[in-house]
């Protein structure tokens, strides 16, 4: 049966819950959301249960639960925590340009410490980390007469490129961790005899353009981040009023 009528993690107030006549909890849900992300880390968010966890600590699962509840207000605690490594000043710079790619960089560099996000199909948290660095976004773009809609809809289009390209860089190093084969060894030595196959067919003459000119997939991570982060942010540029942009890349 669904507890979802419980309510969100964030409008319950962690309690201080007595394990005995005058004694005081000895865990918090930041202690028990650390120990989740460090187990989650090291083996997988499977592996990051209330058992686990509580191994992790020294005591019972089962005491554990008067801080977290269910696993979904674990999961949440864990993300929020995470995203609470993203580094933003207490307000934008007034060059949207630069705060949107900084919420991506940043952003970005959280996910690849902590790649079990991207095996999550997730909602919004709302916590207090997601929700600063959602309300920094949308600040950014304040201010050039755009619908709150339209606003969030352009900072969507930035999270979602980054969720993508984060999860496309973590499958590669999954790969090479798997194989010993990185990318470039992949590309050449894994499926270059077909792609010349493909490529001796003539049948697709647009993929064939890709092996013959593309340079993106010979560039490094970051740099393979940044074109795609640039092209991004002028489709944003695209919808402010002329001279919002700061540079057209």
């Amino acid at each position: 049966m669904s507890d979802i009528g419980q309510g969100s993690i964030w409008t319950r107030p962690e309690k201080a819950e007595r394990s005995g006549p005058g004694r005081r909890p000895g865990y918090s849900r930041a202690q028990i959301t650390e120990a989740a992300i460090r187990i989650a880390d090291a083996e997988g968010i499977d592996a990051a249960t209330m058992r686990r966890i509580a191994q992790e600590l020294g005591t019972g699962a089962m005491s554990l639960y008067r801080y977290v509840p269910k696993r979904d207000d674990l999961v949440d605690l864990m993300v929020d925590a995470v995203l609470g490594e993203v580094e933003l000043p207490e307000r934008p710079s007034g060059d949207w340009r630069a705060d949107l790619s900084l919420v991506a960089h940043q952003t970005r560099a959280a996910g690849l410490r902590h790649p079990w996000q991207v095996t999550l199909a997730r909602r919004p948290t709302l916590g207090p980390h997601s929700l600063r660095i959602y309300d920094f976004a949308l600040r950014a773009l304040d201010g050039f007469g755009l619908h709150i809609d339209e606003m969030t809809s352009l900072c969507g289009m930035v999270g979602d490129y980054v969720a993508s390209a984060v999860r496309d860089e973590i499958g590669w190093l999954d790969q090479a961790r798997r194989t010993g084969m990185d990318r470039r060894r992949w590309m050449g030595e894994y499926v270059g005899p077909y792609v010349r196959q493909v490529v001796e067919s003539g049948r697709y003459p647009m993929f064939n353009r890709t092996i013959r000119e593309g340079r993106l997939a010979h560039l490094p991570p970051d740099a393979r981040f940044q074109y795609g982060l640039d092209r991004v942010l002028n489709g944003i540029a695209a919808a402010l009023p002329d001279g919002a942009s700061i540079e057209d890349r």
